[in-house]
């Protein structure tokens, strides 16, 4: 039976807060939100302030934003004035958004507030991606008495989240992470075989009595039941098959607690927008110099040190060689146009039909946010140039092989590149008529992976377009340094694959007894 309230959700690991949007955005008709946020919880200062903001713009009424929230994402107003503005929402969001370290130090603390903010609701949902890594880089069977495994505090982050669900029992969890952890093995044995049964059996894994704990665990993309010795792909969802833009692979892991009777369904495919469909609309750029002094006059001077007559003669022999430097004779005409390092201009909704756009556009915006290009250095930008136009002539990125020497980088791994054995792709544009590749922290560190298509912008994906990848809305603000708002976004669920997934979910508590809560 369909219940009119809102399901509690504790969302640990939190991020920024991208599974946590996909399930508050998830209504019974118009209005009835389906899940409430009772605690959200991240331990890194620039997540946590991205994460504190939407918490608060989630308590005003009906989920409407204030206006004065628009008036902070145009700077005409600091965000310490918009929390004073707002004080009732300010600490509403001081409550559900907490800054803190899970572990065994704070582990009671922990407890109590999940314990608080549950008041003791049997109906809820805990979701959220533990760190793994320290399961996936030895073995616990042949590490278990080595002390320097037991101080890793990645294994420390893994257990609380055992802890968390053995000190509250929750009637059904998410848990998402990488796709590696699904083909770790120590000793020739699948290492996420060990951590399902540790999530069947949750007090055993920690040493515990079982009292009867256990949960059931279900792919969300495949209708085969796994068990402890399942193939890992059962629960690699591909987010491209769930109409996010993006080929982002992850592991998710449904877990329905044992005294429920009740099975979870399974994402239904449908086919994603294009990287162009999703950011095309959005303004053209210039990207910055990071060197020597950035002015549009300086970016065109360094864009006309490609000389195309050269570029022929050194691609001498290649069938598309004719056409790649006519385009790049003719980018080179069109880089004389005046374009900005940023712009703020918001554009009209995508005129493609997708339910992706409906969470990302808000008409009632009218700045953009995050959209400025980051600097690059000069022989970067003839790189990217080149990059862009080889795409646009032969349908796909080009390998450090198909590079002229003269735009080759300096580095001593290029002829291993150029040979195909190590970073053979290393600048890689993304395609416009395809979903993009996956979106990852190490969008922070560098763009090489991430060139936009358009050669004549020659740069790469500025934060507001990789949020749009993510299917973060247009409205989201990331807070911190760029590059902190880079690696948030690189690092979070796709909001619309999280609402997916929050459909699902509520309808299996939705299923619920009266005698199972």
């Amino acid at each position: 039976m369909t219940r009119k309230i809102a399901y509690p959700l504790v969302d640990v690991f939190a991020g920024p807060g991208g599974l946590g949007e996909g399930f508050a955005s998830l209504t019974r008709g118009a209005k009835d939100a389906c899940f409430r946020s009772a605690i959200s919880i991240e331990q890194d200062e620039f997540a946590h302030r991205t994460l504190l903001l939407r918490h608060f713009l989630k308590a005003f009424k009906d989920d409407g934003l204030t206006e004065d929230y628009y008036r902070y994402l145009k700077d005409d107003i600091t965000l310490g004035a918009l929390y004073d503005l707002h004080p009732n929402e300010k600490a509403h969001a001081d409550r559900s958004a907490i800054r803190i370290s899970l572990g065994t130090d704070n582990h009671k603390r922990v407890h109590n507030l999940i314990s608080d903010r549950l008041q003791k609701q049997k109906r809820w949902a805990l979701v959220g991606g533990p760190p793994c890594q320290a399961y996936s880089l030895v073995g616990r069977s042949r590490m278990m008495g080595d002390p320097e495994f037991q101080k890793d505090i990645r294994h420390f982050l893994y257990r609380e989240y055992l802890r968390i669900i053995i000190d509250h029992a929750p009637p059904v969890f998410v848990m998402e992470n990488v796709k590696g952890l699904l083909s770790a093995k120590v000793e020739g044995k699948l290492v996420i075989n060990r951590i399902l049964a540790d999530l069947t059996a949750p007090k055993d894994a920690l040493g515990m009595s079982s009292n009867g704990l256990g949960y059931r665990l279900y792919s969300l993309s495949a209708d085969e039941l796994p068990g402890l010795e399942a193939d890992p792909r059962l629960f690699l969802v591909r987010a491209e098959e769930y109409g996010v833009p993006q080929a982002r692979h992850r592991m998710f892991i449904v877990g329905i607690r044992n005294d429920i009777n009740v099975r979870p369904g399974r994402l239904k495919p449908h086919k994603p927008p294009t990287l162009k469909q999703a950011i095309g609309n959005l303004p053209a750029i210039r990207s910055g110099l990071s060197k020597g002094g950035d002015t549009p006059e300086a970016w065109q001077r360094e864009i006309a040190g490609i000389d195309p007559v050269a570029i022929r003669h050194e691609l001498n022999g290649h069938e598309y060689a004719g056409d790649l430097v006519d385009l790049m004779s003719i980018n080179l005409d069109r880089t004389r146009r005046k374009l900005e390092r940023r712009s703020t201009h918001y554009p009209a909704r995508s005129r493609l039909q997708h339910a992706v756009f409906d969470g990302i556009h808000d008409p009632l915006l009218d700045r953009l946010d995050g959209h400025e290009a980051r600097g690059h250095m000069p022989s970067d930008l003839r790189r990217y140039a080149f990059a862009a136009s080889f795409a646009s002539v032969t349908g796909k990125s080009p390998k450090l092989a198909d590079f002229p020497e003269s735009l080759l980088p300096n580095h001593d791994n290029v002829e291993l590149g150029r040979a195909g054995k190590m970073f053979s792709d290393r600048f890689r544009v993304q395609l416009p008529d395809q979903p993009s590749t996956t979106v990852t922290s190490h969008i922070s560190k560098d763009g090489h992976y991430f060139i936009h298509y358009d050669p004549v912008q020659c740069r790469s994906l500025t934060v507001r377009e990789a949020a749009r990848l993510q299917t973060f809305p247009d409205n989201y603000r990331f807070e911190g340094p760029r590059t902190a708002q880079y690696h948030q976004v690189g690092n979070a669920v796709p909001p619309y694959l999280a609402r997916q997934i929050a459909a699902i979910i509520a309808d299996v508590l939705d299923q619920m007894k009266d005698d199972d809560a």
